[in-house]
């Protein structure tokens, strides 16, 4: 089933939005029909009154889907596609005046139906304040022409970017938009991304005030409208709560954030009132892991550090505030920092996530007292020369200990199929390795310098480090070698991985200083 749209005029472009699922009364083309209407609302039915697509989930793409193509034939490049599993508002762009989309089907018997909405612009055609790049900590966006009524046939995107390890929160004060109960003509869409192709948290029209969190540190907001009844439109505020680093946590409350809750900066604390927040535009909580009141909990294979910021009323005998808790976790698992914060206002919790992790880093020293780095790459060094490797976990939190629990060699950075092990669930595989007991933040263990076979000219180590809470007895990090049937039981707190060399020989280095001689 094909169908094509076209209008007069080079100038012009076409935007066409498909939805699904509905079965309102519109306008119902003829299979194969052409379309030159300016814009124009319509609902394609095939075999009437149920689903486009049917529910079984081996529907594949290969036989239900409507393809869009950009221009007027199906041998035009191709749009886009949608089908059962889209996650996503399909906004489909044309480069030129005409765009063709085709509706395939198997021959299961049952009703498919959908709505499309699609419109012709101008390129040149660009309202103020619509779409954009956002980046900082905090940040406001509002509709085009906000609080007056925004355009008609708008299409707008903005962009959220945080600080790396951030999670968005974003909130929308006013918001108010044609009212529809599936969305087909004015919506804002949010998507937890930096695309609109995947990822959709969120869409929604008429009036509310809606609140949409990411997974990580990037977001996408939409604003798309038809040709009638527009109103005020939205504003709304981004802010990232919590940032959680290796050695640090960092809260950050805006002003406006703090007004919605009722509160403002003077009624802040920490578990430790002593420690003041940084108050700008924002207020600003940061300080080490270990330190403010911070409590950490050893939770089997992860570490967790929580705080609390308390909104506390001012006066001496009533309120009627609200009694409002923000907690906020740092959750340290699974290669990553896993960041958490609650907040309660009379017992009704909600919480955020997103990701970052530890810093570890690993360096060979020139002696056991690990006093001087190795600074030279590639490191040049004798065969069966004593070299001494130490892991190091960058953080404040005093309470922590490294293990090295594998090591492996290999001639190639990537560490493909050629390995050796020096190192097996803290196990020493060759005879010549030696690792020293955990001391607090460091893994440490020597070892004697060899070349590969078959003239690789050098080696690289990557290990895998446990990171442990001292404070637990019996932690993985204090058992040493165990074997591959005990391992399967035992825990540990977190796992990561680090990577050092090259390591070469020095024939190799006086070989290339002889040749650099001789070709002078």
């Amino acid at each position: 089933m094909i169908f094509r749209n076209s209008v007069q005029g080079k100038d012009q472009r076409l935007e066409v939005l498909v939805l699904t699922n509905l079965a309102e009364e519109s306008c119902v083309p003829r299979c194969g029909a052409s379309l030159h209407e300016l814009n124009k609302a319509l609902r394609i039915e095939l075999n009437a009154n149920a689903n486009l697509f049917p529910p079984d989930a081996l529907v594949r793409c290969e036989t239900e889907s409507i393809k869009v193509y950009d221009g007027p034939s199906t041998n035009s490049p191709l749009l886009g596609q949608v089908c059962n599993d889209t996650d996503a508002v399909p906004v489909l762009q044309s480069s030129t005046n005409s765009l063709t989309f085709l509706v395939t089907t198997n021959s299961v018997a049952f009703t498919r139906n959908f709505f499309v909405f699609y419109y012709f612009f101008s390129p040149e055609a660009k309202a103020e304040n619509c779409g954009g790049q956002l980046t900082g900590s905090n940040g406001t966006l509002t509709s085009p022409n906000y609080p007056a009524p925004y355009p008609e046939f708008m299409y707008c995107v903005w962009h959220i970017q945080t600080a790396k390890n951030s999670k968005i929160n974003l909130q929308f004060q006013d918001f108010f938009l044609e009212l529809d109960q599936n969305c087909r003509f004015d919506f804002t869409a949010v998507y937890d991304g930096l695309t609109t192709n995947t990822g959709l948290i969120g869409k929604v029209c008429g009036r509310a005030q809606p609140a949409f969190e990411s997974s990580s540190n990037v977001m996408t907001v939409v604003l798309s409208t038809d040709y009638a009844n527009s109103y005020r439109g939205f504003s709304a505020q981004y802010t990232t709560l919590l940032t959680c680093s290796s050695d640090s946590m960092k809260i950050v409350l805006s002003k406006s954030y703090l007004a919605s809750l009722g509160y403002n900066e003077t009624h802040l604390q920490l578990n430790d009132p002593s420690c003041s927040p940084i108050i700008t535009e924002s207020v600003i909580f940061s300080f080490p892991l270990a330190s403010c009141g911070t409590t950490k909990k050893d939770e089997g294979h992860s570490i967790t550090y929580t705080n609390i910021v308390s909104l506390s009323a001012t006066g001496n005998i009533i309120t009627r505030q609200k009694s409002i808790q923000i907690i906020a976790k740092c959750k340290m698992e699974n290669n990553s920092t896993l960041e958490v914060i609650y907040i309660t206002k009379n017992n009704i919790i909600q919480n955020t996530t997103a990701v970052g992790r530890y810093k570890v880093s690993m360096s060979f020293y020139d002696s056991d007292s690990f006093s001087k780095p190795i600074r030279q790459s590639p490191y040049y060094v004798d065969l069966n020369q004593t070299l001494f490797a130490q892991v190091s976990l960058h953080s404040t939190d005093p309470n922590l200990l490294v293990f090295v629990d594998s090591c492996i060699a290999s001639p190639q950075p990537d560490f493909g199929s050629l390995t050796y092990d020096l190192i097996r669930s803290g196990c020493n595989k060759d005879d010549t390795v030696v690792t020293y007991p955990p001391l607090e933040h460091y893994g440490r263990f020597k070892f004697n310098a060899f070349r590969f076979l078959r003239s690789f000219a050098s080696v690289y180590l990557q290990c895998d480090i446990l990171i442990c809470d001292s404070k637990t007895t019996n932690s993985r990090c204090t058992e040493g070698c165990i074997s591959r049937q005990k391992r399967a039981i035992s825990s540990y707190m977190w796992k990561t991985n680090t990577v050092v060399g090259p390591i070469r020989l020095k024939r190799d280095l006086r070989s290339a200083d002889h040749s650099g001689k001789r070709n002078t």
